[in-house]
């Protein structure tokens, strides 16, 4: 055992530091065990690809050898509340329980810091003229007289989805750089020179990759200074990776672009050029764009590998493209001439030419080795991207030593990246064949702690009533349980049915709450969830779709059931989705069993991981799907999933949600 790998050891045993510092917590093999594989991919470099359950504590066992190892240490992950748990809680929680005096640093994104110069103009936006607008600005102008960071996460009244978010924020394509008159007090820059002298730095995938495609937001003179990489929710990072690796054009970027043209032309060059003129023809073109595809109703992806997305007239849809060219060629033209009165103008033309470049390429055939497609929703996005990152990854990180000419080590660590020894579903599309794999179940006794339960009389979900009785059975049992019920839905649409259903039979005074996904953000939505286990407080279920099925964390008795409405298989009618199928029938290989099957089964193991938290939850998984137990991949996707005991009738069924009721388990909480 080496000094790192022993100095670990120590920190985990029943005396060690951690146990001194924190009555919570206790030593667990598991974790140990991932501790000190971490440690050995620290001092030998190389990759590390490691599935950590729920339970594990994955948290510090990354942590404290990277900690120790005195390397300088980038940490990545999914989102930015778990960047911010890391920052603020754990690591200055583990550097004072191991006597580390270091320096750490917060980086992210730039929409989450307020840009100054930005905040000045906001006042001229359109926008802004709405009172709701106008209040939420007035109250971020209240918080820049003194906030330090500009981290927009310190306003926690500030709405994610507030429309007052883009007025007061950059975008690499708006930002004016070191001609920024705020330049010296610019909050992004802080928070790259903090990042650049620091010991520890704590980013998100999405800023990781978006360095990657293009190298503006500092990782590329902080990555080669850093001997350790850690990714956690590395199951993520493929999905997160292709959006920047590929090429996008929004119709929102378009009208974004209009209404900063307007706002920066009418104040800094009124009456020098027409600019509602030039801003009026590219929001034209870009609405004639949007009504190509009006026949789409909701939200949903078009394949695209002619001339235009299906379903949509190709000679309307070329005839768009061109007009926002040639109307994005005008605006350059004219902003040439005014270059020199501010720098606003010089980074609008460059604006001007990037999109312009972009409406090009989509008008012209897509390359034989990417993808392309539109989403239609409110706007249109059109996207081009690779099918996964592989390439990137073998080509432009594990390839790339560091500064010293040293192996960097790269960690990937999640609770969820596979169903197989090698965990193919993350290695492969990831580039990480060659890693060493690390597979740690979780310290659960989940045969004791729950059970799964497959009702056997629900019709196939093809059938037009399958939603209806998955709202029934989550029905009865809520008002069994008082609520603590978690629907999981894998469409939208069965979303918005299961959620009306519920709704309709839970009105005002029945004791139970019925949330819905898309009522209120999901921070909100949670807390109020959270506080329906409490007395005085009616029960409540949650019915959610996509991002619930992972990063839910509601230990004790405010989640007792979990309910899937069917297996979540990627849908086959998903252009992604479709070329990565192809992609593989190509190869010889089957398309379901290679590609569908797990994902499915990733999505069900994360899926049921919202239910047990803790050592002391107990708690109650229904899938309401018979293809579970009727067919042959079924035996695969329930070894996916956590050993709780199987309920096979509806009998043992009730009987369990009787003695969920019965017992009355005490909160714990442990350390991670």
């Amino acid at each position: 055992m080496t000094a790192l790998q022993r100095a670990v050891q120590a920190a985990f045993d029943a005396g060690g530091p951690l146990a001194r510092t924190s009555e919570l917590f206790h030593p667990r093999a598991g974790q140990t065990q991932l501790a000190l594989a971490v440690a050995k991919a620290v001092e030998d470099g190389g990759v590390l690809v490691a599935e950590a359950a729920t339970g594990v504590g994955k948290t510090f066992a990354y942590l404290v050898p990277a900690l120790l190892s005195g390397e300088r240490v980038l940490l990545s992950t999914a989102t930015k509340t778990l960047q911010d748990q890391l920052f603020g809680r754990d690591l200055p929680q583990l550097a004072q329980a191991l006597g580390l005096p270091l320096r750490m640093a917060l980086l992210k994104g730039r929409s989450s810091y307020l840009c100054l110069h930005r905040l000045g103009l906001a006042r001229q936006s359109p926008d802004a003229q709405e009172p709701r607008v106008r209040q939420a600005l007035a109250k971020v102008e209240r918080w820049a007289q003194t906030t330090r960071t500009g981290d927009l996460a310190e306003l926690t009244g500030l709405d994610e989805r507030s429309p007052v978010i883009p007025l007061v924020t950059s975008t690499r394509e708006n930002c004016l750089g070191a001609d920024c008159p705020h330049f010296r007090e610019c909050h992004v820059n802080l928070a790259r020179r903090q990042a650049m002298a620091a010991d520890v730095v704590v980013i998100n995938h999405h800023l990781f990759f978006a360095d990657l495609a293009i190298r503006e937001s500092g990782m590329a003179e902080l990555l080669p200074t850093v001997r350790v990489v850690v990714f956690d929710e590395a199951h993520s990072l493929n999905e997160t990776g292709i959006q920047f690796l590929g090429q996008q054009l929004a119709t929102g970027q378009l009208l974004d672009f209009t209404r900063d043209l307007l706002a920066v032309g009418l104040q800094q060059a009124r009456g020098l050029v027409d600019w509602t003129a030039l801003a009026g023809a590219l929001e034209q073109a870009t609405r004639e764009l949007r009504l190509t595809a009006s026949a789409t109703r909701g939200s949903v992806r078009l394949r695209w590998v002619d001339a235009a997305p299906e379903g949509v007239d190709a000679h309307a849809w070329q005839r768009s493209l061109a007009r926002i060219d040639e109307a994005l060629g005008a605006t350059a033209a004219a902003l040439d001439t005014v270059s020199e009165l501010a720098p606003d103008f010089v980074r609008l033309r460059e604006r001007a030419l990037l999109l312009a470049e972009r409406a090009e390429r989509f008008a012209v055939a897509c390359e034989p080795a990417l993808v392309r497609w539109v989403e239609v929703g409110t706007g249109l996005r059109l996207i081009e991207s690779p099918l996964d990152i592989a390439d990137a990854v073998r080509t432009r990180l594990l390839a790339a030593p560091d500064a010293e000419e040293r192996s960097r080590a790269w960690v990937f660590v999640s609770a969820t990246l596979g169903d197989d020894a090698r965990l193919s579903w993350f290695t492969e599309p990831c580039g990480l064949q060659d890693a060493e794999v690390l597979r740690i179940g979780s310290p659960f006794d989940y045969a004791r702690q729950a059970a799964l339960y497959v009702p056997a009389q629900i019709v196939r979900p093809g059938d037009p009533a399958h939603s209806g009785q998955v709202a029934q059975l989550a029905g009865d049992a809520a008002v069994r349980l008082g609520g603590r019920t978690l629907v999981l839905t894998t469409t939208l649409r069965a979303l918005r049915h299961i959620g009306e259903v519920l709704a309709e039979r839970f009105g005002p005074g029945s004791g139970l709450e019925v949330l819905v996904q898309g009522q209120l953000p999901k921070r909100v939505l949670m807390e109020r969830f959270r506080q329906g286990s409490t007395g005085g407080q009616p029960g409540c279920v949650l019915v959610a779709s996509a991002s619930f099925w992972e990063g839910i964390d509601m230990p004790g008795e405010a989640l007792q059931l979990v309910l899937i409405d069917k297996l979540p298989f990627p849908p086959p009618g998903d252009p992604l989705v479709e070329a990565r199928c192809r992609r593989l029938e190509s190869e010889g290989r089957s398309a379901f069993s290679g590609y569908s099957v797990p994902e499915a089964a990733v999505a069900l193991k994360q899926g049921a991981g919202r239910l047990i938290r803790r050592e002391t939850d107990t708690g109650l998984l229904v899938i309401c799907d018979t293809r579970l137990i009727q067919m042959g991949y079924g035996k695969r996707l329930l070894a996916a999933l956590p050993p709780m005991r199987r309920l096979g009738t509806e009998a043992e069924f009730d009987a369990a949600l009787t003695a969920l009721l019965d017992a009355s388990p005490a909160q714990d909480e442990t350390v991670e």
